[in-house]
């Protein structure tokens, strides 16, 4: 039955939502700066799983740690949830930036989306190129298919500023050299992050408090949706093309639905109708703190959003019985 707004979506927004990242964000806490990603990153889908399925709702991952060839849980159609209560998708991303936890490094998150069935792009787990940028910037203002140093003008002109004053959000790899070199010779700085492109897509929406200005480069598919979702709670654009270059992930995606492997997508085409988003962090960064441990409680820190209503919650919880984490 599609979601209304008495069918249980705010208990799910309010706390039950919150319980999955929590869970999953202390899990992959308790092994981060320990240098073992696999482990991590397993403990978090561990807990994100188990809390999901106490979940009242029949869910359906639609973007998740694989394809089901691929990944033992938490994978690409996986059904969780306890299945009574509304029919949902869920994007998630138990441990959002493993290399990051791995080394206790900035902005690691645990996060997940919910939405109505259908309201989320199902796409393969494959790459995918995005650039994003925050509200209050006039609509087009950015477009995939324009070049890097237009779309750095464009935005400084949006934003009644000279470009050297933009900072661009990029993920640090040798296949972003020449948007990196573009990039510059705008005059705009970048800031080029390792891992960890949902928070990279939504530090957008706070230049003033992240310093970041614009989202670009490819990165991954499910974070791409992921991000999308947050952007569509919080407000902003963005647009992204999933990088479909062989036969194979052409294939893939064809069983899933998608016929143009060129189409570029907008935000509202990557997560429709009403979409939970929540987040808690793992480690410390600018969205949010890292987990706490305490010698009598353990500490969280989750943002918790909902794009109909364009609610915002942060929750700081204190919990004192840590044995259940």
């Amino acid at each position: 039955m599609p979601l209304s707004a008495t069918s249980g979506l705010d208990r799910i927004l309010t706390l039950e939502l919150v319980r999955v990242t929590e869970r999953a964000a202390v899990a992959a806490a308790r092994l981060r700066g320990r240098g073992d990603e696999k482990a991590a990153d397993q403990a978090a889908v561990d807990a994100m799983r188990s809390e999901l399925n106490k979940l009242p709702i029949k869910g359906t991952v639609v973007i998740g740690e694989g394809e089901r060839d691929e990944a033992p849980m938490l994978y690409i159609g996986e059904a969780v949830g306890s299945g009574d209560g509304p029919q949902v998708d869920i994007a998630l991303d138990p441990l959002e930036g493993t290399t990051i936890c791995a080394k206790n490094l900035p902005n690691s998150l645990a996060v997940i989306a919910i939405a109505e069935t259908g309201s989320l792009l199902n796409a393969p787990d494959v790459y995918m190129e995005k650039i994003a940028v925050g509200p209050g910037y006039p609509d087009g203002v950015v477009a995939l298919d324009a070049p890097a140093a237009e779309n750095i003008e464009n935005l400084a002109r949006a934003k009644g500023v000279q470009p050297f004053e933009i900072t661009a959000c990029i993920l640090d790899r040798p296949r972003h050299a020449r948007l990196i070199e573009e990039v510059r010779s705008t005059g705009a700085a970048i800031r080029l992050i390792g891992d960890g492109d949902v928070a990279g897509v939504i530090h957008t929406t706070d230049p003033d408090e992240t310093g970041i200005d614009i989202y670009m480069g490819i990165g991954g598919a499910p974070e791409g949706v992921l991000a999308a979702a947050a952007l569509r709670c919080i407000g902003g654009q963005m647009e992204g093309r999933l990088q479909l270059n062989t036969d194979d992930k052409v294939a893939r995606a064809a069983k899933m639905g998608i016929d143009d492997p060129k189409k570029v997508y907008r935000m509202e085409e990557m997560a429709r109708g009403d979409v939970l988003f929540a987040a808690t962090g793992v480690t410390d960064g600018n969205l949010l703190s890292g987990v706490k441990f305490g010698r009598t409680a353990v500490v969280t820190h989750t943002i918790v959003m909902r794009s109909s209503s364009r609610t915002v919650r942060e929750i700081k919880a204190h919990h004192q019985d840590m044995e259940k984490f």
